[in-house]
C-alpha cells in the first residue's frame, strides 16, 4: 500500500511541475508599442490590438511574429517582434522532463518577447 501511496504521490508531483514556463511565465507578453506620429492602429495577425501609443498583450509562438503599424496617409509599416530563450524552461528541462518542454513548446513559452516596446516612424505618403 505504502508503495502505490508513493507512486501515486510522486506522480501528482511530476504533473504538477511539467510545462513550467506555461505557468510561472504565462502564454503572452505585454508589449508596449509607440509611433511617430501617435494614433497608428496596431495588428496581429490581422487583428486590431490597439492604437499608439499603447501597450497589448501578444500570445507567444515559436514562429515569426509580426505586428503592422497602419494610419491614415502614412505608409504602412511592419515589425518583426523578436523573442530570447526563456530561462525557466530550464526548470521544465531538469523536471518536467519531455511532457513539459512539450506544452511549453506548443504554448510558445520556450520563448519570450524582447524587448518589450517598439517605436516606429511612419513615412507620409506622397
Amino acid at each position: 500500500m505504502k508503495n502505490k501511496l508513493s507512486v501515486v504521490l510522486l506522480a501528482g508531483i511530476a504533473l504538477s511541475v511539467t510545462s513550467c514556463a506555461s505557468i510561472l511565465t504565462g502564454t503572452k507578453d505585454k508589449i508596449t508599442f509607440n509611433s511617430t506620429p501617435e494614433g497608428a492602429k496596431v495588428f496581429h495577425k490581422g487583428i486590431e490590438k490597439c492604437t499608439t501609443p499603447c501597450t497589448a498583450e501578444i500570445p507567444r509562438s515559436l514562429s515569426k511574429q509580426m505586428v503592422t503599424f497602419e494610419k491614415e496617409g502614412f505608409t504602412t509599416k511592419e515589425v518583426k517582434l523578436t523573442k530570447t530563450f526563456n530561462p525557466v524552461t530550464l526548470v521544465n528541462i531538469l523536471l518536467g522532463g519531455a511532457i513539459g518542454v512539450g506544452i511549453d513548446a506548443a504554448t510558445g513559452s520556450l520563448t519570450k518577447y524582447s524587448p518589450k516596446e517598439y517605436k516606429v516612424e511612419l513615412d507620409q505618403k506622397n
